[in-house]
């Protein structure tokens, strides 16, 4: 087992480096010794209740974060951080991180990791101690898509520290579903000073769903998803988070095939068509498993998305009222300012899908489809779509839910008028 590394030594050991996309890096990421010797110093084991296997190698993280773009002026969204390597590596490019972690231990220490490893860094990082399928923009308002309720002029000002916005928000954001421990995060600034902790408890949703969204406050998910949670995780942010425009996530190989598969494959099922509902995917590389500890049975594989510019969504997400508690550890004032601006405005591919529909129905359409995928369409379906609506949409209906691209799916579903 490594021991500790002064603090006061580890600018010494920040030496420059070039990593093979020609980037120069000056931050100390975590290695096996790290990790270990942080794991042994906190108390914590690897557990597979929450699907936790870390990276223990400098180079995939930065691969990772390299392949998702991420820069200075990038908002991320990290979810599952663990013991910290890809925080690091996420943090090391200047940008501002927010941590989603679901284990009390691993949200404790993580701001104590980044303030000696990377104590320049500490003030960009806001630690969030929930379950990333309870995150909604009430509950994360950093993160929510600005809204102007009853015109179509976006209000782009912006508070002046994320600080201020939480507790501006303390009002009328709903609280995370599920009840989390109560125990205290310190604050880390980048100085290494402790603050109080930041909370949202128990308050109430006033946002409304016919307030206009407008996307200027875009971000991107970048994570090494726990295997067993990915795809719903993947598919509840988008749902809630319109202004998610990229991410690129680290998942198992069979995983990562099923949410880039395209009509006709074996393994093309209801992720991959309810994911092309919101864009683009595609598996940009593979990772083994001698990078983790402990060392998984299986090969992982990353996966890229590109929100497209008019996904076609007319169904909205209301959020249960009894919704537990969060806990949210802050930065300091200079980077949670610039963590609220918007920092990729790049242009969305246009979607595929040309007719019109609820989503909620599309995706019931193709779980039916896909819940007996050896059946035809006419007998799949028989029961959501009538005899006619096949013709009237052009599909086949002796077709199988397989063959179907999301474009179809939803033409089905509105030539079924559901």
């Amino acid at each position: 087992m490594s021991h500790a590394t002064p603090t006061s030594n580890l600018r010494s050991m920040n030496e420059q480096r070039t990593d093979t996309g020609g980037l120069l890096h000056t931050g100390h990421l975590l290695g096996a010794g790290d990790i270990r010797r942080i794991a042994a110093e906190a108390g914590i084991s690897p557990t597979k209740k929450f699907g936790q296997n870390f990276v223990i190698d400098p180079g995939t993280v930065r691969r990772i974060v390299r392949e998702a773009g991420v820069t200075a002026d990038t908002k991320v969204l990290e979810v599952g951080p663990g013991l910290g390597s890809l925080t690091l590596a996420l943090l090391e490019t200047g940008a501002a991180v927010t941590a989603v972690e679901i284990d009390p231990a691993l949200a404790a220490r993580l701001p104590e990791t980044i303030a000696e490893f990377m104590p320049e860094a500490a003030g960009r990082l806001t630690v969030v101690t929930a379950d990333a399928m309870s995150l909604s923009p009430e509950t994360l308002p950093a993160f929510a898509p600005s809204k102007s309720a009853g015109n179509h002029n976006c209000d782009t000002s912006l508070p002046k520290t994320r600080a201020a916005s939480l507790t501006d928000n303390m009002n009328n954001a709903a609280s995370l579903s599920g009840t989390l421990p109560s125990n205290s995060i310190e604050n880390i600034t980048s100085d290494g000073v402790s603050s109080s902790e930041t909370s949202l408890n128990n308050a109430k949703s006033s946002s409304s769903n016919s307030d206009i969204a407008c996307n200027d406050n875009p971000f991107t998910l970048v994570s090494n998803l726990p295997y067993n949670v990915a795809t719903p995780i993947l598919l509840t942010l988008l749902e809630r988070f319109e202004n998610l425009d990229h991410f690129l996530v680290m998942v198992q190989k069979e995983v990562a095939d099923r949410l880039a598969a395209k009509p006709g494959s074996k393994i093309y099922g209801t992720p991959s068509v309810k994911l092309a509902w919101y864009g683009r995917a595609e598996r940009v590389g593979l990772v083994g498993r001698n990078v983790f500890w402990p060392a998984p049975n299986v090969d992982s594989a990353l996966v890229s998305f590109t929100r497209y510019g008019n996904d076609n969504d007319d169904n909205k997400t209301e959020m249960p009222h009894d919704t537990g508690k969060m806990q949210v550890t802050n930065g300091d004032e200079e980077s949670n300012t610039k963590s609220l601006q918007s920092t990729k405005d790049s242009a969305r591919p246009a979607s595929p899908i040309t007719s019109k529909a609820n989503r909620k129905k599309v995706f019931e359409l193709v779980d039916a489809a896909f819940g007996q995928r050896r059946k035809t369409l006419h007998a799949a379906l028989k029961k959501l779509v009538p005899a006619e609506a096949f013709a009237k949409a052009g599909i086949d209906p002796t077709r199988r839910g397989e063959t179907l691209t999301i474009d179809e799916f939803v033409a089905l579903a509105a030539a079924a008028g559901i």
